[in-house]
């Protein structure tokens, strides 16, 4: 390519091919050489220094190996073919400093010298929700999860998380069933699905949202690449919301983050005897924004004026008309079923209690299953039922 190549904000896509270089070169988890590198110039002169065998000689001694290292490489790496693969495989990447950076992310001060990143970046004109919680989430998780990735969506609010198991992947697939953006952030190269389990949530991201990563292609998910990719979560919002965590958890580490750059943290309450809450609860204790709604977290984040109050009236109604789609007995028997297990007994004391009037064991039992075939409800053991919609 020539000076005349084709730009990218105001960096060549010939910049970004040596870019590419440096970045697959040093893989994970070289911070502390990669500042030492861009003390030397760009990415183009740094590899002409490599290939001439002179990078050694501007590094410090701590540094040498690295370079002999990264010398070796740039003998080997075709630096303008394999950037072509690259971009033919439908990834590209966006380096500090570009106008395409995510400005979010700029402004945090650990912020990733480049991104990786398949589909489309986050836009930046939209208000932005980190929407995380626990793996193994309870069905009263999941079922919040729902309901903020849905609302959400449909307000206009982008959704970032990281596409785990669990309230992240739950949150994020809601949001691109309503229509919205979601991306997801990888602790590993945007071309391995992680976990193997969402592939078809990777798949719709590709599609219609976006996955990024600091890590090249190619590079394999391993347990300490995803602390980091934490404050990228956190970077790309304007507010985190944790749904469920326990009490030591990986989620905190993303609060904590959060907090290092400023942004609002806000937790879901809940039971003091739930594990899945401790953390959240903790939260709240120490200062966090309370929501229990889809529609709070609106009203806090965008206030109740013009446009914008509409959007949160859209959500109270969309989501008011969600919860009221039983009719008779099954609307009733499922507004006394709980997240948690309860026996046949407790649902007709709690039934009786609510509407005044018992309820026949049969039909108790005919309608439970009814529920549970509808996907409303499911069956614990012989005769415990919880809520699951």
């Amino acid at each position: 390519m020539t000076e005349k190549s084709k730009r990218t904000g105001m960096v060549t896509e010939e910049e970004h091919a040596y870019i590419h270089w440096m970045a697959q070169a040093l893989g994970a988890g070289n911070k502390r050489f990669l500042r030492a590198l861009s003390e030397l110039g760009e990415p183009r002169e740094i590899y002409g220094m490599a290939v001439s065998g002179k990078l050694a000689d501007r590094l410090t001694e701590c540094f040498r190996e690295k370079a002999a290292q990264l010398s070796e490489n740039s003998r080997l790496f075709d630096v303008q073919g394999e950037y072509e693969r690259l971009t033919g495989r439908g990834i590209h990447l966006v380096a500090q400093g570009e106008e395409a950076y995510p400005r979010r992310l700029a402004q945090i001060p650990d912020r990733p010298w480049v991104l990786y990143y398949a589909g489309a970046l986050p836009p930046e004109d939209q208000p932005a929700v980190a929407l995380i919680g626990a793996r193994d989430c309870t069905e009263y998780g999941r079922y919040m999860a729902r309901q903020f990735g849905a609302a959400l969506a449909r307000a206009g609010v982008q959704v970032i998380s990281g596409m785990a198991r669990g309230i992240d992947g739950i949150g994020q697939e809601s949001a691109l069933r309503e229509g919205g953006y979601t991306i997801g952030v990888l602790g590993c190269g945007v071309d391995i699905c992680y976990p193997g389990e969402n592939r078809e949530l990777y798949e719709a991201l590709l599609a219609r949202g976006g996955v990024c990563s600091e890590y090249p292609p190619g590079v394999e998910p391993r347990a300490f690449l995803f602390p980091p990719r934490n404050r990228i979560i956190s970077g790309l919002a304007d507010a985190v919301v944790v749904m469920e965590a326990r009490e030591k958890s990986g989620t905190l580490i993303t609060v904590d983050m959060a907090l290092e750059q400023g942004r609002e943290v806000y937790a879901l309450p809940g039971r003091a005897t739930d594990p899945l809450s401790g953390g959240c609860n903790r939260l709240i204790r120490q200062g966090a924004g309370l929501v229990s709604s889809p529609e709070e977290l609106l009203e806090e984040m965008l206030g109740a004026k013009g446009a914008e109050a509409r959007a949160v009236e859209g959500v109270k109604a969309a989501v008011q008309t969600e919860l009221v789609f039983l009719d008779g007995v099954e609307g009733e028997l499922f507004s006394v079923l709980d997240f948690q297990p309860l026996s046949t007994e407790e649902i007709g004391r709690r039934f009786q209690e609510k509407y005044g009037k018992p309820i026949e064991l049969p039909l108790l039992f005919q309608t439970l299953l009814e529920l549970c075939i509808k996907g409303h409800a499911g069956q614990i053991g012989g005769g415990y039922f919880m809520r699951t919609s």
